[in-house]
């Protein structure tokens, strides 16, 4: 905790030479992008001159004006305490990511009139699609690490199978399959289902081996005494196993689930009024894709952003009960 909440300046004052690689890192890189005719190189165009026109000395000159400022924010963060350091580089990050963002013009009153429709149709949907698929493919993945974890090869044939060919192939494929493969068995099924199915199946293969490493990780000791207490194999797996494997199961399953809200995206290849869909409908009439792909991508990112946080809270939780 101490190093945590005080200044550390040792590497970066004490090893100039870290800095020094530093410099040279992030001027090499800028020097072989074409910087003329930039913000950074119209603001020095008083010591390069025109900026299209400087060649070889105005990229250097600019790479190096980049480098130094580069280097400047290190050394000065270091002398400010650690949370402090995570949030202005968090400030830092946004205002760079919204200069590059206003590098593509956006229609900013086009991209407010059409974000709330985005926000109660697309988002609704893409967490009800996500939710539903989570919850079902935390069922098939129970089922299917107790059958890899048991003796019965008839059980573990199957398990291993299931997740071997779902893990095998790719989502979107599994989609077209699911969606267009079922009528031909005479299972006709709508979008949203297919799409749930899909990602159940899917999320599920991998979220198995999350399951059965958890389940794993508990000592054999446990098995034993439930069996001497008489407990039978549900009742140890309710109240003795499972228990004591979610604290192992949780990050990795918040981590899938995160990564789940971003794959729902894929349904939209079904027609589903998912977030990617209807920014992709409303932006296409008037060839305004770009503004609505980049607010989509925002709302993907401020939803994976709560989520993690909420993930970080139950972490956290389960950590309290396990120091109790």
């Amino acid at each position: 905790m101490l190093y945590q909440d005080t200044v550390d300046t040792d590497v970066l004052v004490h090893r100039p030479w870290i800095v020094a690689c530093i410099f040279a890192v992030v001027l090499a890189v800028f020097l072989m992008f074409n910087l003329t005719g930039t913000t950074m190189g119209e603001l020095m165009r008083p010591a390069i001159g025109d900026p299209l026109k400087s060649g070889f000395y105005g990229r250097f000159a600019i790479a190096f004006v980049i480098a130094v400022m580069f280097c400047l924010n290190v050394v000065l963060l270091g002398f400010a305490p650690l949370k402090m350091q995570i949030g202005i580089v968090w400030f830092e990050l946004a205002l760079l990511f919204l200069a590059f963002a206003m590098t593509f013009q956006l229609n900013l009153p086009f991209i407010w009139v059409n974000l709330p429709y985005l926000i109660t149709q697309g988002v609704v949907t893409t967490i009800y699609v996500s939710a539903l698929s989570l919850i079902f493919a935390s069922l098939i993945a129970t089922v299917a690490a107790i059958a890899k974890l048991s003796s019965n090869g008839f059980a573990y044939g199957i398990a291993s199978f299931y997740t071997s060919f779902f893990r095998g192939l790719p989502l979107l494929m599994q989609i077209y399959l699911i969606y267009l493969g079922l009528p031909q068995l005479g299972y006709v099924i709508d979008a949203i289902p297919s799409g749930v199915l899909a990602l159940s199946l899917c999320v599920g293969a991998y979220m198995t081996e999350i399951f059965r490493s958890g389940i794993q990780s508990i000592d054999r000791g446990q098995w034993e005494a439930s069996r001497s207490l008489g407990f039978g194999f549900g009742l140890t797996m309710s109240r003795i196993i499972l228990p004591q494997a979610l604290p192992v199961i949780i990050p990795p399953m918040g981590n899938t689930f995160i990564s789940m809200l971003k794959d729902s995206s894929l349904v939209s290849v079904l027609g589903v009024w998912e977030l990617t869909f209807l920014a992709y409908q409303i932006g296409q009439p008037t060839f305004h894709n770009m503004e609505m792909l980049a607010a989509a991508s925002v709302i993907y990112w401020i939803m994976s952003i709560c989520f993690e946080l909420i993930q970080s809270r139950i972490e956290r939780h389960f950590a309290r009960s396990k120091a109790r």
